[in-house]
């Protein structure tokens, strides 16, 4: 009975934490004291106003910080030295090639594995600079198994996206897809040849251009989407991926009890978490190589400088896009895009506070606002989107790859033209809906609390 109450008290105390946090949506940006809103649809400052801030919800454009520009390179993931944790990272490049959260591994000094233990959300891994067209390829292998899915993508923090995606009962397929600032069309997706992926190494290529793009397995283009055709008559606009994107890679539990049924179905089902793919209590990816050769930003486009990308409104399309010197970097976990020197000398500016729960866009904010995004990585599936199994979706990621010698030219921006990971997925209202992400993130925290009291 004292265990029962414990628990009570645990989950109460959770349910707590979960109404301390401001949510964003289309109808409630974030407040001056939290201005930064997140992938997930919550407020806060540090690393919410990096990777993955979402301009449109946040409290003013300024809010997010502008993302670095792409740099043509090569990354053989044979060390973890280009490393570095989202509870570090302040938006410098030079600090690391990938920011990552979840528990990537070192494999024989030849491979990075992504893995994901039964009480973990995956691994993330994400590039610190962005690609505004490029050719993006990484040598992989997948995972296996009912319920688990790996992913390779290009995501913007306009939510505009380009995936390949494995699931891990069809051991013999990529599914490719693509969005246009997160607005699910499920005619999006198409299957595509690649035998073995987790026995076998593949590379995966994305070829993004401004007029067009395909999807490569091993050197053959297997699937290409023209620009000219993704043009949607009732928006007068073209729903094509446009705007500066980073590389991401996850491994993540579609199939964990609690998601959405859709999700879980189209995952191939729940997760065994005592199957035999699992090796040492985790199941698992490999990222081999990853290369990135960035192309010319489009013709036209806003040239103040080439150092950093951001966006000039919040329609979030490529002519929107300036390419200019503005400084990507926080001086602390407290900062933002508005007052990026802010905690500067504070002791209190290195303390990183993790978020994952559920409040109402009215709630007030805390003394010291959430400074790292909650990590999930169910992209728009887990951001809401229940679907009929088979339909088209994809899973978002992000997080850090390591990259030892890399060889590259300079930063692109003028000359050439890039927690968690999610999709969030935005309706064709354009409503944003990560209540399911929250409801499963608090129903895993309880868990959590739970098995650890039964210790």
């Amino acid at each position: 009975m004292k265990t029962f109450h414990a628990v009570a008290a645990l989950t109460v105390a959770a349910a707590s934490a979960v109404q301390a946090m401001i949510t964003c949506d289309s109808n409630n940006p974030c407040p001056s004291s939290a201005p930064c809103c997140s992938s997930y649809g919550f407020c806060g400052v540090g690393a919410y106003c990096l990777g993955g801030c979402y301009p449109k919800d946040s409290f003013s454009m300024d809010s997010c910080m502008p993302a670095p520009v792409c740099k043509s390179s090569d990354y053989d993931f044979n060390n973890m030295n280009g490393f570095i944790e989202n509870t570090e990272y302040l938006g410098d490049p030079s600090s690391g090639n990938w920011v990552f959260s979840g528990d990537p591994l070192m494999y024989n000094n030849e491979a990075v594995l992504l893995t994901m233990t039964e009480d973990s959300s995956g691994t993330l891994l994400s590039s610190t600079r962005y690609v505004w067209y490029g050719k993006m390829s990484a040598t992989m292998k997948t995972s296996r198994g009912a319920g688990v899915v790996t992913a390779f993508i290009m995501m913007s923090d306009v939510k505009d996206e380009i995936d390949f995606e494995f699931i891990g009962t069809d051991v013999q397929t990529a599914q490719s897809n693509y969005y246009f600032q997160g607005i699910t069309d499920y005619g999006n997706e198409k299957n595509l040849s690649s035998p073995n992926t987790d026995s076998q190494w593949h590379t995966y290529t994305i070829d993004w251009q401004p007029d067009s793009l395909s999807w490569e397995v091993d050197g053959k283009v297997l699937r290409t989407l023209y620009r000219n055709e993704t043009y949607n008559e009732t928006a007068g606009q073209y729903h094509y991926p446009q705007t500066p994107s980073r590389v991401q890679f996850s491994l993540w539990p579609a199939g964990k009890a609690g998601n959405a049924q859709g999700t879980i179905e189209w995952a191939g089902g729940e997760i065994d978490w005592s199957s035999p793919y699992m090796q040492n209590g985790y199941y698992y990816a490999m990222v081999k190589d990853v290369t990135v050769d960035c192309y010319n930003p489009p013709a036209g486009y806003n040239n103040q400088g080439n150092k950093a990308y951001w966006y000039e409104n919040k329609y979030g399309t490529n002519d929107t896009v300036v390419v200019g010197n503005n400084g990507t970097t926080l001086s602390s976990f407290l900062a933002t895009g508005e007052e990026p020197k802010k905690g500067a000398s504070s002791s209190a500016s290195n303390t990183a506070t993790k978020s994952g729960g559920k409040s109402s866009a009215s709630s007030s904010a805390t003394a010291q606002p959430e400074t790292i995004p909650g990590v999930s990585g169910g992209g728009s599936r887990e951001s809401g989107s229940d679907v009929a199994s088979g339909s088209g979706s994809s899973s978002g990621s992000s997080g850090s790859s390591g990259s030892s010698g890399s060889s590259g030219s300079s930063d692109s921006g003028a000359n050439t033209g890039s927690s968690s990971f999610s999709q969030g997925l935005e309706t064709g209202s354009g409503t944003n809906d990560g209540n399911r992400v929250v409801a499963g993130s608090l129903v895993a925290l309880v868990a959590f609390f739970a098995a650890a009291m039964m210790l």
